[in-house]
């Protein structure tokens, strides 16, 4: 990790890793370019997406949101490019934490989110007093209910519209 990078982060425990992924807190000079509209040279091309403004000004609203259990970029190791968001939204409530992804168009399909939401997931169930980590998705996006179930998820509600999943650590009470 670069120096300028350690600067910003106090750990580089904050640092989820994977076999393709790096998923770190986001910096704050990135939420910062992403709402004044300026472009980063190590960002993917289509980054930031949608999801990611939506983001970057919850973050800016809500900047404990960057804690070790908050919100992070995705990071593609073999380019150095940030693909996407994905994050959990703190603190957990009843035992139960929240959390949300977004990977960019050019980079979908590649089983990046996958990776990248069992990785939070399995991160979030370590955590104290979690028990269950859940996601909420629009069932016009097949793409996304897929990687929940990948993921370990299963379908626990919902509406014509959008299904709730969530999943419960080993040993822990279910929903």
């Amino acid at each position: 990790m670069s120096s300028s990078f350690s600067s910003v982060f106090p750990s580089a425990a904050a640092v989820l890793s994977t076999e393709r992924l790096l998923l770190r807190p986001w910096p704050t000079a990135e939420i910062t370019a992403v709402l004044a509209g300026a472009r980063l040279t190590h960002w993917a091309h289509d980054f930031p997406a949608e999801g990611d403004h939506v983001i970057a000004g919850y973050l800016d609203e809500h900047p404990q949101a960057l804690s070790t259990h908050g919100q992070r970029q995705i990071v593609e190791r073999s380019s150095g490019q940030v693909v996407g968001s994905i994050g959990l939204f703190w603190p957990p409530v009843d035992g139960a934490v929240e959390f949300g992804y977004g990977v960019v168009a050019s980079r979908r399909g590649r089983g990046y989110a996958t990776e990248a939401a069992r990785a939070v997931v399995a991160f979030a169930l370590t955590a104290p007093g979690v028990h269950t980590v859940r996601a909420e998705v629009e069932l016009s996006n097949p793409a996304s209910v897929r990687v929940l179930e990948k993921t370990g998820l299963r379908r626990r509600g919902g509406d014509a519209s959008t299904a709730r999943y969530a999943t419960s650590g080993p040993d822990r009470r279910q929903e």
